[in-house]
């Protein structure tokens, strides 16, 4: 099993964590549409932590956008690199999401994050971070809204109401299902709010959550499981896995 380090200079306090959100923030790119949806591919990336034994596995699962198929993915396990610390969740999870997007044998086209892009309380969630460094059109579609407030949409699919942070519309909260509680969906980089609205929409033709993200979870917790095996002996192989929060 290969484990990925943490970076050279990766931020070890919170201090260093948010200079580096700080300085990044600026480069994020809000005035691109993105990809048409249903073009191309689309890749879903999430993490799953086994913090006893400080380790993080990241999946990247690329599917084609049209039909939804499975073209190609990729795993990658590494050591947690930063602590736990709201708002800063990004930093124990990007550089071995980095990795497995690395390791995809395609381009990934659209990034769908398990988490946050600009619907973060300092406007630089997973989703606008991983897309600053990788330069690749990215958004977030997360499962609850954060410390942000709605109105609930109303209940037909494809409803949706703004995400706010007092009067400042940072996503919205989607309908996916008929009469289901909504997903919150923000812009992460390259990419306009309409146009994530309607890349998620086109992921979730059966489900609540994308299928990206659906895909890449169970992908990355098999790849933990695997790891924890390995490293903890065959004892291990019962063992449970603990998703983090989204970040």
């Amino acid at each position: 099993m290969t484990i990925v380090g943490v970076p050279a200079g990766w931020p070890a306090t919170e201090e260093q964590a948010r200079a580096v959100q700080d300085e990044l923030r600026g480069r994020v790119v809000l005035d691109e549409p993105g990809p048409p949806p249903g073009t191309g591919r689309v890749t879903g990336v999430d993490v799953a932590y086994d913090d006893d034994l400080d380790l993080v596995a990241a999946a990247a699962v690329v599917l084609d956008a049209a039909t939804l198929e499975v073209v190609a993915e990729a795993t990658a396990v590494g050591r947690v690199s930063f602590p736990y610390v709201p708002g800063l969740l990004a930093f124990r999870e990007v550089p071995t999401v980095r990795a497995a997007l690395d390791r995809l044998p395609c381009p990934p086209g659209l990034v769908v994050c398990d988490g946050y892009g600009l619907a973060h309380p300092r406007r630089f969630g997973l989703a606008s971070h991983l897309g600053v460094l990788t330069d690749l059109p990215t958004i977030g579609v997360a499962k609850n809204p954060f410390t942000f407030t709605y109105d609930d949409p109303e209940p037909a699919r494809g409803r949706s109401v703004p995400l706010l942070a007092g009067t400042e519309e940072v996503g919205r909260a989607l309908r996916t299902r008929d009469g289901v509680k909504p997903v919150f969906v923000s812009v992460g980089h390259r990419v306009s709010l309409d146009n994530a609205l309607a890349h998620t929409l086109a992921l979730t033709p059966r489900f609540r959550l994308p299928e990206t993200t659906r895909r890449a979870d169970a992908l990355c917790r098999r790849a933990l499981r695997e790891a924890a095996a390995e490293a903890a002996g065959p004892a291990a192989q019962d063992s449970t896995t603990r998703q983090p929060p989204t970040s």
